[in-house]
């Protein structure tokens, strides 16, 4: 009995000696960075507040829906991470409304960061073009690469 109680407070120890540190967590945006898309009023050029937007990505498997958000100005939406070089994304104003097809291009490029975060990737060159053009009616580039979430890199015109 003496024995089994030196074992489990040896196995105790471990496992509280065992735990990862902070390099396990991937924190303070060090990850690949999402594209920021603002939104403006064709009959002006203005950056406009949208009632509600639905977002659908396709990552190479179909589409998956991002969901709706509601009273936005702009909206962060990770691309591909894999080898493809663009990624398709579509827009709709209402559950069951029209869809717009916008197919951003771009190059990437990686870096290592850490163990607990693996590969970070940038993308470069990103030129956007409106394959379906309902409710979206144009599409107008910002900043070209992505380097950070802070610069918005796709405007959509509706």
């Amino acid at each position: 009995m003496k024995y089994f109680k030196f074992l489990i407070a040896i196995c105790f120890l471990g496992m509280l000696f065992s735990c990862g540190g902070d390099d396990d967590i991937c924190e303070s945006g060090e990850g690949t960075p999402r594209m920021k898309v603002a939104f403006r009023s064709l009959s002006n050029g203005k950056e406009i507040t949208l009632d509600s937007l639905y977002v659908a990505v396709d990552y190479g498997a179909g589409k998956v829906q991002l969901g709706k958000l509601t009273n936005i100005d702009s909206r962060l939406i990770p691309l591909r991470v894999d080898t493809s070089p663009y990624t398709d994304i579509y827009f709709r104003l209402s559950d069951k409304g029209a869809e717009s097809k916008v197919r951003v291009n771009y190059s990437t490029k990686s870096t290592y960061v850490s163990p607990g975060c693996g590969i970070k990737k940038y993308y470069e060159n990103l030129n956007s073009e409106l394959v379906t053009p309902n409710p979206v009616q144009k599409v107008d580039a910002g900043q070209n690469q992505i380097e950070n979430e802070d610069k918005t890199n796709l405007y959509l015109s509706f």
